[in-house]
C-alpha cells in the first residue's frame, strides 16, 4: 500500500474544516433526493463505504470520489468557481506589482532574409 501524504495524515485545521463542511453538504443534498449511499454510490461507481469516506470528510479519500458525488447530485457546476483565476485577488494584486512601469520598445528585425 502506498505511503499516505503528510496532508492526508495531519491535514492542517482549515482543510479539514473544508473537507467536514463538503461532506456534510454531500449528506444533506443526498438526503434530500432519498438516495442511499449505496445508490449514491452506484451512479458515482464507488462503493457505499467511499461515499461514507466522503460524507465524513475523510482527508484520504480521494478528490474524483468528491467530484463524482457532487456530478451525481447535480452540483459539480459550482466547482468551477473553486480556484477561479479570475477571483483570486490576492494573485491578481502580485501579478501587477511584478509587471513593468513601461512597455518595451520592440526591437526592430534585420531585413537581410
Amino acid at each position: 500500500m502506498p505511503s499516505r501524504t503528510r496532508i492526508a495524515e495531519s491535514p492542517p485545521a482549515a482543510v479539514q474544516d473544508a473537507l467536514e463542511r463538503l461532506g456534510r453538504n454531500v449528506r444533506i443534498a443526498r438526503l434530500r433526493r432519498r438516495l442511499t449511499q449505496e445508490e449514491l454510490g452506484q451512479r458515482v461507481g464507488v462503493s457505499r463505504f467511499v461515499i461514507a469516506d466522503v460524507e465524513k470528510g475523510k482527508a484520504t479519500t480521494g478528490v474524483a470520489a468528491h467530484l463524482g458525488a457532487l456530478w451525481a447530485l447535480g452540483l459539480l457546476s459550482r466547482m468551477q468557481e473553486v480556484g477561479d483565476p479570475d477571483r483570486d485577488d490576492e494573485g491578481k494584486a502580485l501579478e501587477r506589482a511584478r509587471m513593468p512601469g513601461r512597455a518595451r520598445r520592440p526591437q526592430r528585425l534585420a531585413d537581410d532574409f
